[in-house]
């Protein structure tokens, strides 16, 4: 599990917004495995095959602010999620001691994530738009180097990137690329290389309000594990994905919501869990502002 969501960006993503607050949030839905022949570090264990399932809803408010840096308009925003993490192994091959333990088991948690502090600037050149944005990771989430499935990940992360979107009221296409780099945990000295990600979505709006098409995201890890904890070596991950979307613009009073569904199909996972993943999204301005 990376500190990177991929598929975190996606249409319209570096389209300036109305200033003010707003309140973003996501339904989170992810059912993902891996081969009973595959062994993977979780925490202080080594496993053998992974059947895991996930349910979280992420709550992001976030502010835009209305005069102008740089020539573009800056948004900050705070993330965290709540919900349900459930992971079943075939096999635990070796506990934080090294002893060999046996058979498969299965652990569920409900719990919070980590923080993240997002920030973004975007400009608008007619049909062109720009981004460059940050994101860091603090570990307050749900952790215990102990358990088979965790919703934090008990070490800060930082993540930047730029992106671009092309939209002219019919079509549109958004493109998002970043790079991360993780710190050591602490509890099992193990650190997560260097990663990169592509994150896409291209669409064709059919009425005024309303836009379909595809998604996608391209994640690839860039430099080995490392730390005396990394028993497998360096474990680098890669995985795919591409799937369907469709977003619809909708008032409520005067002011502009949105909503999207998007679904992702993965493929080519290497020292990953392969599956797919399911985001139910709504964008809410809180402020008076225009759209």
């Amino acid at each position: 599990m990376s500190f990177w969501l991929p598929g975190q960006f996606g249409s319209l993503a570096a389209v300036p917004t109305a200033p003010g607050w707003s309140l973003g949030t996501v339904y989170y839905h992810v059912s993902a495995d891996e081969g009973s022949s595959h062994a993977t570090q979780r925490g202080g264990r080594v496993t053998a095959g992974a059947d895991a399932k996930a349910d979280l809803v992420f709550v992001a408010p976030a502010y835009a602010f209305a005069d102008k840096v740089l020539g573009g308009q800056l948004a900050l925003s705070g993330i965290m999620a709540v919900g349900n993490s459930k992971l079943d192994v075939s096999a635990t091959l070796s506990g934080p001691q090294g002893n060999v333990i046996g058979g498969g088991t299965g652990e569920s948690l409900f719990g919070v994530s980590d923080f993240y502090g997002l920030g973004s600037l975007k400009w608008n050149s007619g049909v062109h738009n720009f981004m460059a944005y940050t994101m860091v990771g603090a570990p307050v989430g749900s952790y215990d180097a102990n358990r088979l499935v965790n919703i934090g990940l008990n070490h800060w992360s930082l993540d930047g990137g730029g992106g671009y979107t092309y939209f002219d009221r019919k079509y549109e296409f958004s493109a998002v690329a970043g790079f991360t780099y993780n710190f050591e945990n602490p509890d099992t000295d193990y650190q997560s290389g260097v990663d990169s990600h592509l994150d896409w979505g291209a669409s064709y709006f059919f009425r005024p309000d309303t836009h379909a098409g595809l998604v996608g995201y391209f994640y690839h890890q860039l430099t080995g594990d490392s730390g005396s904890g990394a028993r497998l070596g360096d474990y680098k991950s890669r995985v795919n994905a591409v799937g369907p979307q469709i977003g619809h613009f909708f008032k409520v009073g005067n002011a502009l919501w949105y909503a999207n569904v998007k679904g992702y199909y993965e493929a080519g996972a290497q020292n990953r869990p392969e599956g797919w993943n399911l985001w139910l999204s709504m964008s809410i301005p809180l402020g008076a502002g225009k759209p």
